[in-house]
This record gives structure tokens, sequence and C-alpha cells, in this order.
């Protein structure tokens, strides 16, 4: 395979969209870094990038035309599906199987919660239709595809207003020709139709799973391909005609033309560049075992790296509440069966509104005040307390100005949401209020680090947490107590860390082939040929990008299960030429991950469902964090005392509040307020915080005394 020309080096630039807050990191080419938070603007979300890059623009003292790559962390995906405006989704498969979409798992997420409901199918059942045609179990041919048929289904639904059609027909992962037909016949038919083809988006068996991530494609489909031209014409307009990439939910980058024909491979887009680079982070100094706590304005998030690795997962559910890869929990949301970071994720954010429920409960979130109007210290109209309301009071924040002084703030507005919102009904002074707050905020992001930890049989107390976010580092030590963590990590740039993670990452593209067999069946030669395929594909997808075939790692993996199980884990295959040396090794591994995964093994015979490969296309200007050199302003706050509020019941203590810069090698004992442009990190008493090399702040936690 030919080489592709080599991208060019020059600026880089990482942006990643929030729910309160757009966060920007300008990267140039000798390490200096540059960074921005503004306000997310949700009636046009690239308005907000096109805001920060200007700014950063200037302050950097560069031209437009100087950025060479933008990687986008988007939550248009994300957000198109929970606000359901995304398209009006069809879908036409097999006939008799239009119910496939309804019908799911036959499972509730919890089995005794009575008031649960189903969530209602992006695709309405008026509009899935069954179409002649059958593809036998083993791609024979059983009924020919009625084209006609066909036409005639789609003629109704597009006459019906439809304008985009997920295509599932019945074991097409195994032969795809009568989807690839039908495509052909409607593209014909119907140029301006949005089609999602399940063989090209996902050519797995599992005949819902299938289903339901194609039509969430589709469904997404025109508010991605709309939004990414929009951003890309702002982009253009001021002058800036770089490569635009995209997130992709497992941790990697993804081309502008992919993520445009297949969204639903970026629907956890924006958290994926933080657990990127976490693990670089980890990695530099030594923490192969880490928990990533990423807390924002809106949401919370927790993952694992282990190993050096995040914690990936072929499979979850898109949902409300807290929305996390499970393998025990299932029928709560939307299945989009694409590899991901295994993320948990937790309506607990800086904006999470404080409530008291009916049986006189406090709660907080999962309703957030959002960017507009933001927390009641922002004076833009809200007056219901949220948790940087509660830390305003608490003596946590700044109480002049946060973001470098670009966003002024009032505490006597937080004191008096708390005061009429939670300290008069619940009858609490207005610290109480402010500790309870806080606590409850607390205790549901532990829930989320737990759902990625102790419910995959890791032992949070081994390993040190990496707190990022705009929030992370406010309430880092305190989620670590109360899950026995010791060390907390809050790296460069914390509070825009998504961005920074972002320019740390490779591109990454996988690629699936359905197998189906005994493993003892299985001919390594064939299995070989296989892999090669995949990996051709990989190569072909990055060389599009500018990745030169020298630049392409890839790495294999394998779906196993016992034979006559439904559900299957994914193993590494091991390095070297496919012969059965290789596969005795791939069912060792097998049954050593599926040990620690449920507590037991078996003697049953192997079943090798699928074959995958990651392709990596690495770009020799990725960001080094050993080398990056922040930007002065960023590292710049206050320096004095103030009154900080630690514990409930004990009197707010003179607290010595200084600059992220001061922080050196040597160990500063708490209680300490330390400021930067992009956040605010908490160092309670009983702890010690200090820089390391890279200038990462390194809390390490005392035993509080008894």
């Amino acid at each position: 395979m030919g080489s592709a020309p080599q991208r060019s080096k020059g600026v880089r630039v990482g942006c990643d969209i929030g729910g309160t807050f757009t966060d920007i990191v300008l990267a140039m080419p000798d390490g200096r870094l540059f960074v921005n938070k503004t306000s997310t603007t949700p009636e046009d979300l690239g308005k907000a990038i096109v805001n920060g890059l200007r700014a950063l623009i200037d302050q950097a003292g560069i031209a437009p035309g100087d950025i060479a790559e933008i990687v986008h962390g988007t939550t248009t995906a994300s957000n198109t599906i929970l606000q359901k405006v995304g398209a009006n989704t069809g879908v036409l498969t097999t006939e008799g199987f239009r119910d496939v979409l309804e019908i799911g798992r036959i499972r509730t997420p919890t089995m005794f919660d009575l008031g649960w409901q189903k969530p209602q199918p992006l695709a309405t059942r008026r509009w899935r239709r069954g179409v002649r045609e059958r593809m036998g179990s083993r791609g024979e041919v059983v009924v020919p595809l009625d084209v006609e048929h066909l036409l005639e289904q789609a003629g109704e639904l597009v006459a019906d207003g439809v304008n985009a059609v997920a295509l599932c027909f019945l074991n097409s992962y195994i032969n795809p020709a009568h989807e690839l037909q039908a495509k052909a016949a409607l593209q014909a038919r119907f140029p301006e139709l949005l089609l999602s083809v399940s063989c090209e988006v996902l050519p797995e068996i599992k005949e819902y799973e299938r289903t339901s991530t194609t039509v969430v494609n589709a469904y997404i489909l025109p508010a991605m391909k709309t939004y990414l031209a929009r951003l890309k014409k702002d982009l253009r307009d001021m002058g800036v005609d770089a490569s635009l990439q995209v997130m992709a939910s497992n941790g990697g980058m993804m081309g502008i033309a992919s993520a445009t024909e297949k969204p639903v491979f970026a629907v956890a887009s924006g958290p994926a560049g933080g657990v990127a680079g976490a693990a670089r982070i980890g990695a530099m100094g030594g923490d192969d075992d880490l928990i990533v706590f990423d807390m924002g304005g809106t949401t919370a998030k927790a993952s694992v790296i282990v190993g050096g690795q995040p914690s990936l997962t072929n499979e979850y559910e898109f949902r409300d509440g807290i929305s996390a890869p499970s393998r025990f929990v299932k029928g709560g949301g939307y299945v989009l069966k694409v590899p991901a970071i295994d993320i948990a994720e937790v309506g607990a954010g800086g904006g999470s509104i404080a409530w008291i429920d009916g049986g006189g409960l406090l709660c907080v979130g999962p309703e957030s005040a959002g960017a507009s109007p933001g927390p009641a210290c922002y004076g833009n109209g809200n007056e219901r307390p949220t948790v940087t309301d509660a830390n305003m009071v608490l003596g946590y924040l700044n109480p002049q100005a946060l973001a470098g002084g670009s966003l002024p703030v009032s505490p006597e507005l937080s004191a008096r949401a708390i005061d009429a919102h939670v300290a008069g009904p619940l009858k609490l002074d207005r610290l109480a209020a402010a500790h309870g707050i806080r606590q409850v905020a607390n205790v549901n992001m532990a829930r989320a680090i737990r759902a990625v930890t102790v419910e995959r049989g890791r032992d949070p107390r081994d390993m040190s947490m990496i707190a990022f976010g705009g929030g992370g580092p406010l309430h880092a030590v305190a989620v670590a107590r109360l899950l026995g963590i010791r060390r907390v990590i809050a790296p460069i740039m914390a509070g825009v860390f998504c961005s920074a993670g972002m320019l740390s990452a490779d591109a990454e593209h996988n690629f699936v082939k359905a197998v189906l067999r005994p493993l003892a069946d299985c001919e390594p030669a064939a299995l070989a040929r296989a892999t090669a395929v995949l990996a051709d594909q990989g190569f072909t997808v990055l060389a599009s990008e500018g990745y030169a075939a020298d630049a392409v790692r890839v790495e294999r993996f394998a779906d196993l299960r016992y034979l006559g199980q439904s559900s299957e884990l994914t193993v590494a295959l091991p390095a070297g030429t496919l012969d059965t040396a290789v596969l005795e090794q791939l069912a060792r591994d097998f049954h050593a991950l599926y040990q620690q995964t449920f507590g037991y093994s078996s003697d049953e015979p192997l079943e090798l469902v699928n074959l995958r490969v990651s392709a990596h296309g690495r770009s020799d200007f990725r960001l080094d964090f050993a080398q990056c050199r922040v930007d002065a302003t960023a590292l710049q706050g206050t320096q004095g005392e103030r009154l900080v509020s630690f514990a409930p019941g004990e009197a707010p203590a003179s607290t010595p509040v200084v600059p992220r810069a001061s922080l050196g090698a040597e160990s500063v004992q708490g209680p300490l307020i330390v400021e930067s442009y992009d956040t605010t990190i908490v160092v309670p008493p009983h702890c010690s915080a200090r820089a390391d090399a890279i200038g990462n702040i390194v809390i390490d936690l005392q035993e509080i005394p008894a």
C-alpha cells in the first residue's frame, strides 16, 4: 500500500463542548499552550468555538491560517438523542421483524421499579416497515429481495415525512447482499434520503443490538451532518481552513467524513478525550492503574485506566440518570453496540440544582442550570441553588470572579438561593445546608466511580484518582475519602483537560468480521486472511485521512464465549502469526478473563463470535505532556487568605489561597486553596499537595485522627 502525504506540522486546537462551558486548548509547535473557557451557546454550539478560538488566536499572536488541525469533542449526537430532536427515522427490515426495536431484550434495568417506563423507540411503529426478503443463518438466500415492495414501502415513508432510513435485514451480518442491493435501489429512487445500513454500521450478530445501533445512527445523521458542515463553514469564514477531526467514543480521533457517515461512533465524544489524556499522564508518572474523575458543569463521569490502557467496552446504553456500560444492568436506554471507553455518568455537576423532594429529602440533579442562566451566583436570573452556589457559600470559590476574572459572581445571590430553597425549608443554618448539597453531590459521584471499579471487580483503594474538569479538583479529595482512595492528581490544565487530552490521542478506526464457529473448528489460516482484510480496511481509511502506512499500528482482538452462551468477552489476539499455538493461548487468555470478570470459569468448549481489528494512526506531533509549557496567565490566581468551611459543625477557618504556579516539588500541608484560570483545587486539612515534574498537582491524603 502506497504512502499518503504526511500530515503537516503546525498549530493544533482541541475543543470540548460541555453543558456549561466550551473548553479550548491551542497548542503551538514549540510546546506552548493557551487555554480558554467560553460559555456554551446552546442555540448554536459552534458559535462558542468560534468565539473562544478568536480570543486564543489573538492571545497567541498567530494568524487563523496557521492552524493545521482541530480536534473536536462534540455533544451534538448525545444532545440530539436526549432532546429527541433527531430525524424522522424510518426502518426497513425483513418482513415480520418490524417490532424488534420495540421488543428489545425484554428486560428492565431495575426489578422492583413499578413506575419505570420504557424509552420510546427513536423510530415510531408506523415508520417501521417489513420488506419481502430473507437471508438464512448461514448466508443462503431463502427469499429473494422484492425490490418493488422495498420501493413501495420506502415511498410511503418518504411521503409521510421520513428523511432518514435504517436498513436492517435479518442475518445481513453474514451476507450483506440484500442490504447492499436495497441501498443501491433506494439511492437511485430517493437520492435525498439519508441511509444508515446495518452491514456498514455494525456487521455483527444479534438483530436487536444491530437494529438499535443502526437506528440511532440514522436518527442523528442529519443533525451531525448539518452541525459539522456549519462548523467547517464558520471556521473557514474566519480564515481557518484546518483539518477537522472528531473525537470518537473509543478515545481515538476520526475524520470528518467518517463522523458524518457514522456519528453513532461519536455519541460519547467529549468525555473520551479526558480519558485518553489521563492514560498519557499516568504512563509518564508510573501510574498504570488510575481512576478517572471528570466533573463538569452538568454531569460527572468516571472511568478507569488498567495496565496503562483505558477500559473499553463494545456495548453501552445511552440513557438519562446514571449511564454506565454494565454487563448486568440492561434495558434502560438505547443500545449502542460500538467500541467506547467504559464511562459511567451521573447528573451531578457544578450547575446541578439542589431541591427537596416530596418526602423532605435533599436531592441534587439531574436538572442543571446549564450555561444559561447558570448558577444563582452568575446573576443571570436563576434563583435556585446549585452545587457551584454551595461551593461559593463554603468559601471554596473566588468570591469576585471565575475563569480568570472573565465571569463575575455574587456570593450574596448564592446565599440567598440556599436560604430560600434548602436552609429555610429544612430548618438548617446556611453552612449546614451548603455542606448537605455538596455531600449529596459527592455521594452521587462516588456512585459513578463504584460503577466502573467495584462493579468490575476492582478495589478503588488500590488506585490513584486523576481529577479534572471545572469541578473535578474542587470535589476530588472529598469523593476520594468516600472510597478510601489515598492519592489524587489534578493534571495540568485540569479545567480544560478533555480538550488537551484530545490533542494527545491517535486516530482510530475499528473493524469487525463475524465468524460464529467453535474455536476448535477454526482454521488459523482462514482467520489470518480475515484479519488481514480488516487491517487493509484500516490502512485504507487512515490513508484517506493523511496517515502514511508506516504511521499505522494494527491491533487484533477476538470475541469469545462458551458454546451456547449469548454474550461474549473481547480478548486481545496474541502477537505473531495466527497458528494453533496462538489459538491455544487465546483460549487460555479467555478463561483467565472470564475468571476475573465473573469469579469462575469452565471447561466448556469455546465459540469464536467475531474478529476485530483496531487501526491507529500515529501523528508525529501528538501533544506530549512532558514538553508542554502552559501560558503563564492560565496558572495565575489569587494570593491571600479567605474563610473556608471544610466540615459541617466547624467554624470557617482562615485558609491560604495561592496561584497554581506557586506550588513546587516540596509538599505543602493543607488546608489550602489553589487557584488557576481554568479550575480551583481544594486541599483540605489532613492532606498535602505538591507539583510533580510535569506540573500536575499531587495531593496525598492522610489519616484523619479519630
